[in-house]
């Protein structure tokens, strides 16, 4: 049964989608079954995996409103091991559609637990906002890891977040729990990434990822040519750095069900 991790943070513009995507596209090429939900209406993670934007195939829209269409709905990405259930700028209309529906909350957990045997890892793309489809994908998932960007004011809004999964875990999800956080578009070069880094240190301790994403050329230019990075330079920082946080969750993994 597939371990089912969201990335989540309110704030834009913090590297979770790019973590998302080459941390699906690591654990793919690591030989595990893969599949990467786009939860977001920007599509970001479905364009940047390869997808064409707006094709009309189904896409996760079509899933919140009817779960039974997920196989349909998923198709596999330019890595083997690796699918994607892709998102659209139809997204936008599901929660005013859903307003009224029965367990709302709970339609993307009833779309996954369909595909969840066929693979070992789901990763989830949230929306950089606090919102019914947010709600959704914690209510599906296992566990949260948040991608903190090093920057000033990287932890401003971090309580609100950590509140509404908290909210979640005690009313609709009681499984859930935040896996760590990790440090995105880091530059050693600089005092206020360090000074950064410390914050996060001491706010988050052990729950922090060892493995920290710098900052990198190749990582932003990845998403428009619509490769991870490691079908784009796989010899890249970037790269190495997304390689060294999948072996950080494999490693996790390895002790939770050992």
């Amino acid at each position: 049964m597939a371990e089912i991790i969201a990335f989540a943070n309110q704030k834009g513009g913090v590297g979770k989608t790019t973590t998302a995507v080459n941390l699906a596209a690591c654990l793919a090429v690591s030989e595990r079954r893969v599949l990467l939900v786009d939860m977001d209406p920007q599509a970001n993670a479905s364009s940047g995996s390869g997808l064409e934007r707006e094709d009309g195939r189904p896409c996760v829209y079509e899933c919140l409103l009817d779960p039974s269409q997920v196989r349909e709905a998923i198709h596999p990405t330019q890595i083997e091991g690796l699918d994607i259930l892709p998102s659209s700028m139809r997204l936008v209309g599901a929660e005013v559609e859903l307003v009224a529906a029965l367990g709302r909350e709970y339609r993307l957990k009833k779309a996954l637990a369909q595909v969840a045997a066929d693979y070992e890892y789901i990763l989830i793309d949230c929306p950089p906002s606090l919102s019914l489809l947010t709600v959704n994908t914690l209510c599906a998932a296992d566990g949260v890891i948040i991608p903190i960007q090093a920057e000033y004011y990287a932890l401003e809004g971090l309580s609100q977040l950590l509140n509404t999964i908290e909210l979640v875990r005690e009313s609709l999800n009681p499984q859930l729990v935040v896996r760590g956080v990790v440090l995105t578009m880091y530059d050693s070069r600089l005092n206020l990434c360090n000074m950064v880094r410390k914050e996060v240190e001491d706010h988050f301790g052990d729950r922090m990822y060892s493995s920290i994403i710098r900052r990198n050329v190749k990582l932003g230019e990845a998403p428009s040519h619509g490769k991870p990075i490691l079908l784009y330079d796989a010899g890249s920082p970037g790269s190495q750095n997304y390689i060294a946080l999948a072996q950080e969750i494999l490693d996790e993994s390895v002790q939770t069900t050992g």
